[in-house]
């Protein structure tokens, strides 16, 4: 599989990194490994060049997506909410259920006695 590479384009290249950007800031954060992120850090896990980087995360500021702290950028409201959606769209060909598997809206996700009952009528779910 070929590595995705940033746009052409200025304007295309800004929603690109803006994305990018946004998606391992909210991923950090849900893993527990952090709040803030530098341009280093952006470097590390991005590949973006550390100078190339902050410009975008300054950029981030201006948009509303990310807020100063001491030491680095952190996500405001906005830019999690922002990035939760593309996270969540990103992966959504990995999170959504697969053949056999019970839909968002199944009873089985209300209670361990409705889970059970459905895995024991799915295929092999009872013959363990």
């Amino acid at each position: 599989m070929d590595e995705l590479h940033p746009p052409k384009s200025e304007a295309l290249r800004s929603l690109y990194w803006r994305s990018e950007i946004l998606q391992v800031m909210f991923w950090l954060r849900g893993e527990g490994l952090g709040d803030v992120v530098d341009a280093p850090l952006l470097e590390r896990f991005l590949g973006v060049e550390a100078r190339v980087g902050l410009a975008y995360l300054d950029q981030l500021v201006v948009d509303g997506f990310l807020e100063r702290v001491a030491t680095g950028y952190a996500l405001s409201a906005t830019g999690m909410a922002e990035g939760r959606t593309e996270f969540a769209l990103s992966f959504s060909d990995l999170t959504r259920p697969s053949h056999g598997e019970c839909s968002a809206d199944c009873w089985c996700h209300n209670s361990v006695e409705e889970a059970l009952a459905c895995a024991a009528e799915r295929p092999l779910g009872g013959n363990s």
